[in-house]
């Protein structure tokens, strides 16, 4: 592909327990090249990279352990509720991110692959989604959600439906979308949508230069 061609960056997203990494997996299994933000964001906080020394200026060298390494954890529950320490972070860490995942788009297409997702959690809440040549939305009932999460997570019903309500409401990110997955059944359906939206998005590239569909998706259905 043409450097001067343009980056054809598909958004991936979803709620908690709807299935988003189960379809990231099914879609490099196709062979698409899937972005991940949160290894991004691990990877510019490592030891060696500007980013760490500046986390360090603004919040102090006690975030950092014995091995060197930032305290994800300790910074996370630090910046939790506190909207501008969180903003603080995010100036540090957020271009970083977006350059990071645009080298790795660029990459990407070096090596002839026509699009690529880019699979984060916060898409829509962040307003990156805008920036994409498309989104896909991973969706699935509440119901669904409480489900898988108290058992994988071994939480109680409460807890569930306050880590679900804490997020984004689903139905807000599916207003969003390009594409909708409805993760609610067994992994042989998911599956087969998975393979019709690879199928549908090349074709559209292919043809059209974008993943975006010819019709605008249903964004009134339930997840």
């Amino acid at each position: 592909m043409s450097t001067n061609e343009p980056l054809i960056i598909v958004g991936l997203t979803g709620g908690i327990a709807s299935g988003k990494s189960t379809v990231t997996n099914l879609l490099r299994e196709l062979g698409v090249e899937v972005i991940d933000a949160d290894a991004i964001a691990r990877e510019i906080v490592m030891p060696g990279q500007p980013a760490l020394p500046e986390i360090v200026e603004a919040f102090g060298p006690e975030l950092i352990g014995s091995d060197g390494q930032l305290e994800r954890s300790a910074l996370g529950a630090r910046i939790f509720s506190n909207a501008t320490e969180r903003a603080k972070l995010n100036q540090i860490t957020h271009p970083r991110i977006a350059q990071a995942m645009m080298d790795k788009a660029r990459e990407a297409f070096e090596r002839g692959h026509d699009w690529v997702v880019y699979d984060a959690a916060l898409l829509v809440e962040n307003g990156i989604h805008h920036f994409l040549d498309s989104l896909i939305v991973v969706a699935a009932e509440r119901e669904t959600q409480i489900a898988r999460i108290t058992e994988r997570d071994g939480l109680e019903r409460a807890q569930a439906e306050a880590r679900i309500d804490a997020q984004m409401p689903l139905e807000a990110k599916i207003a969003a979308a390009n594409y909708v997955i409805d993760n609610n059944h067994d992994i042989a359906r998911l599956r087969r949508q998975v393979l019709e939206l690879f199928e549908s998005i090349s074709k559209n590239v292919r043809e059209r230069g974008t993943a975006k569909p010819n019709q605008p998706v249903d964004t009134n259905q339930k997840p």
